[in-house]
């Protein structure tokens, strides 16, 4: 039998092709195929000479834009979504479409399934949401006056902050995919459900959600006067970053580990 990571690496290169040719991906390219067109729009604006974006009369530069989109389209809304839909399905769509058998045909162990898929949805996430996070970059950044390469630090973080983000809340929706019937909605309601209550309510339950380590590690500077800075003090908290780092990476891991032992344990009879 092949050691855990020769056989996740086989059941990575298998699962890779079939990520890259799912309906799942095409979806993918729809959702993030939206803040690329925003920020085409703002650069058409601007290049009009028309100001885009006002906030209490403040015309924001484009870091600021760029900060805006990273924080509210892509970590509040794509990150959750592309894990809850790609995450949930590792496990999941095997055993719907009665294929999970097939793979423990070979002698490899088990837990290299949820492993080597997981590596797979990671693949392809980020290959298909890094680039588009770098053509919004480009496209918003000169907006107002912005600089680039004054940026680029800024650019490299977020890549690395999204990056993190697509790992934990996939290895999350793996454990609810790999354990629970019904895993979509169960990640939809943690996602936004659970994880946007949690963040509004004073206390200690934010600590229990994914979002809240990650938005400590935003690094944009939003406007502090108006409306954006007081929505950002509402969901943020004073948190050292590399306690953050080291939850999200526990987060990520627990969760590898409990998709692992469910694929390990359960026992799978298929309905004819």
């Amino acid at each position: 039998m092949p050691s855990l990571v020769v056989a996740s690496a086989r059941i990575f290169d298998l699962s890779l092709a079939e990520m890259l040719w799912s309906r799942r991906t095409v979806f993918l390219g729809l959702l993030v195929g939206g803040p690329i067109l925003i920020a085409a729009v703002l650069r058409i604006v601007e290049a009009m000479s028309v100001p885009a974006v006002h906030v209490d009369g403040v015309r924001l530069a484009g870091p600021d834009i760029f900060g805006l989109m990273i924080w509210f389209l892509y970590l509040r809304f794509i990150v959750p979504v592309l894990g809850v839909f790609y995450g949930t399905s590792l496990i999941a769509d095997e055993v719907e479409d009665k294929t999970i058998t097939y793979l423990f045909t070979r002698p490899i162990p088990r837990a290299a399934v949820p492993v080597g898929k997981y590596l797979a949805y990671l693949a392809v996430t980020m290959l298909v949401v890094l680039p588009s996070v770098m053509a919004v970059y480009f496209l918003v950044v000169p907006v107002g006056g912005g600089s680039i390469a004054s940026t680029f630090p800024t650019l490299v973080r977020d890549l690395a902050l999204l990056a993190a983000g697509l790992a934990v809340y996939g290895a999350v929706f793996a454990a609810v995919g790999a354990w629970l019937k019904r895993p979509v909605l169960t990640g939809l309601f943690f996602a936004f459900g659970w994880e946007t209550f949690a963040m509004a309510i004073p206390g200690y339950l934010k600590r229990f959600t994914v979002a809240f380590y990650v938005q400590a590690l935003v690094p944009q500077a939003m406007p502090q006067d108006g409306l954006i800075s007081l929505m950002q003090s509402f969901f943020r908290e004073a948190v050292p970053a590399l306690h953050s780092v080291a939850a999200l990476a526990l987060i990520a891991a627990v969760g590898l580990v409990l998709a692992a032992r469910a694929v390990e344990r359960r026992e799978y009879v298929l309905e004819q």
